[in-house]
């Protein structure tokens, strides 16, 4: 519940028998929106990022941290017989069931969607693998790579033949995205329907339709691309820029701002100039553009040219670090963090960027101990199905303030 009332996925249940990032994402978001989010971990080990560290918040590592709140953990071995009936129920009750083992995984126990589909027909089912379940089913799907081998950092890096990836595991976040919007879609098309339906996503089709532009000027026009650094393959100035004290960005979209940007930074002329005239000729005389302009800001501070250049509407802004951006976001009053918990269980985390006006989302459990629901999620799964048909709410015993900090 929120101060709003319940969330816009309240009554859905989700079975969550992911671990590391791509799909704990997605089951993150859905417990933010309301769900009730039944993390199913190996007893006495639970999901690998427990112990992924450092960086730690006291003994947790925030690795786990980032992508576990808004869950009930239950703990439970898939090969021990003694609980296998526990986790039928919990499919049987559950609306949403999330996983991404190695395909086959949960058909060697007895709980892939093809064995379970009868026991609950208004199940959705999202699978999510790395390389899909077909060809690559045996490829490991770990996001560095996919970033490798999906061309993402033959795209990314200082100059050509010095690869580099991405400072964050960006295509498990998209993939989780990706599962996210597919498991909401066959939850609607189940209204219409009456039945659930598997949804299916893997790591490597995701970075493919993520690289947008990259991707499709290869498939449209037969254009493989390659480094080009801080450079953008198709517009001109949108790089980085040294300033005077650290790296600046400027990203120039039109005929337009460029002529803006030129008066800002003090050489009129440049627009002037039939080698920056049009974009081509820009993104054509890109090394050129980029000595005449390295000239001019190598002048002054980073701030200075974001202040000046802002006030002019040419998007511009300095290449902060992680600290940095949450405090430009607590300075533009957007809600970056959020203390989930109370008194000394209480802990610091992102936000949820989505903001909604009439069931916004909620913080109301921090990140769950190992086992930490098991005792009370195995009371309701041996009860009656049509006595509890969701889990108890014990959110309320253990409240979060989910406030801003």
């Amino acid at each position: 519940m929120t101060a709003a009332g319940p969330g816009a996925l309240a009554g859905i249940v989700v079975a969550d028998f992911s671990r590391v990032l791509a799909a704990p994402y997605a089951t993150m978001i859905f417990g933010d929106l309301g769900a009730d989010v039944i993390k199913v971990e190996r007893p006495g080990f639970g999901d690998d990022t427990r112990q992924w560290g450092p960086p730690f918040a006291g003994h947790e590592a925030t690795y786990f941290l980032s992508v576990n709140r808004n869950k009930r953990s239950y703990t439970a071995d898939l090969s021990d017989p003694g609980t296998h009936q526990e986790l039928v129920e919990l499919i049987r009750r559950a609306d949403v069931l999330i996983e991404n083992f190695r395909p086959g995984t949960m058909a060697r126990h007895g709980l892939s969607y093809e064995q379970v589909r009868e026991l609950n027909p208004r199940l959705v089912y999202c699978s999510i693998t790395g390389f899909g379940a077909g060809e690559g089913a045996a490829l490991p799907g770990y996001d560095l790579l996919v970033q490798a081998v999906g061309g993402l950092m033959s795209i990314t890096g200082p100059r050509p033949g010095e690869p580099v990836k991405v400072g964050v595991a960006v295509v498990d976040v998209l993939t989780g995205l990706h599962a996210a919007i597919g498991v909401l879609a066959a939850l609607r098309a189940r209204d219409t329907t009456g039945r659930g339906q598997l949804v299916e996503v893997n790591l490597l089709s995701t970075l493919l339709s993520s690289m947008v532009n990259q991707s499709a000027g290869y498939t449209a026009a037969g254009a493989v691309p390659g480094i080009l650094g801080n450079r953008h393959p198709s517009i001109a100035p949108y790089q980085v820029f040294p300033a005077a004290d650290r790296p600046v960005v400027v990203a120039v979209g039109n005929n337009r701002q460029f002529a803006t940007f030129c008066r800002g930074l003090g050489a009129p002329e440049l627009a002037h100039d039939p080698r920056f005239a049009t974009n081509p000729d820009r993104v054509a005389h890109v090394d050129a553009l980029d000595e005449a302009v390295s000239a001019r800001m190598t002048t002054e501070p980073a701030d200075h040219w974001f202040t000046t250049l802002s006030a002019l509407g040419v998007p511009c802004g300095p290449v902060n670090d992680v600290a940095d951006a949450f405090a430009l976001a607590a300075d533009l009053g957007l809600s970056g963090q959020r203390t989930v918990g109370a008194g000394s269980d209480a802990v610091e985390l992102v936000a949820n960027p989505i903001e909604l006006s009439d069931t916004p989302a909620a913080y109301q459990r921090r990140p769950p101990r190992l086992g930490e629901h098991t005792d009370e999620l195995r009371a309701w799964l041996r009860k009656p199905p049509d006595t509890e048909t969701t889990p108890p709410d014990t959110a309320a015993a253990t409240p979060s303030s989910g406030s801003p900090s």
